[in-house]
């Protein structure tokens, strides 16, 4: 991993556990036994980290839309689920900083983090809106249930843990259903399970 790297998954880390605003660069230096002044050769300044860190988790999360199967909306919307819950498990820092420490970054960059979740929102919300159309999903409002869906898939940073007693596949599974009963799949409609 090169220093560029390290910082970066440091910062993801701190940031999660403390806060952007609570996380100094001080701090940031002391945990990759640099000096201050070191640091700022690898780079511009805090935000710009913080930026990144969001890029990071963006790009795990778009990588899920681009991997989804094509054709029948339940597979597409079991894979979306089992995809965004494993980038989640995988990337907890940054998932976490994408969540929630996003909001501190100061115009424009705030806009490029906005751009980012919004750009994932719209894929999310076309696999609804294709199941809808396929009359698989029934549901009134595309949009509002493309929140639902993540409001219910996102908030697992707050809770979930590895070690915990679901495995990733089995929460991704139990979670699948909910989300496809919630989406109006039908029983029987989920390969003969509901």
């Amino acid at each position: 991993m090169d220093r560029r790297s390290q910082i970066l998954t440091i910062a993801g880390h701190l940031f999660s556990q403390r806060g952007y605003h609570a996380t100094s660069m001080r701090e940031l230096a002391r945990h990759l036994n640099l000096q201050g002044g070191s640091l700022y050769a690898h780079i511009q300044s805090k935000e710009e980290l913080l930026l990144e860190v969001v890029r990071q988790a963006a790009e795990r999360f778009q990588k899920v839309l681009e991997a989804l199967p094509s054709g029948d909306p339940v597979t597409r919307m079991k894979a979306l689920v089992q995809g965004h819950l494993r980038v989640i498990a995988e990337e907890l820092p940054r998932a976490t900083v994408f969540f929630h420490e996003w909001k501190h970054l100061s115009p424009p960059l705030l806009e490029e983090a906005k751009a980012l979740r919004r750009r994932y929102e719209e894929g999310v919300q076309e696999v609804i809106r294709e199941g809808v159309e396929k009359g698989v999903f029934q549901v009134e409002n595309p949009r509002l249930a493309t929140l639902f869906v993540l409001s219910a898939l996102n908030w697992t940073y707050q809770w979930y843990r590895p070690d915990g007693p679901l495995s990733l596949e089995e929460l991704s599974e139990q979670y699948a259903k909910l989300v496809l009963r919630a989406l109006g799949v039908r029983e029987g409609g989920e390969d003969g399970e509901a």
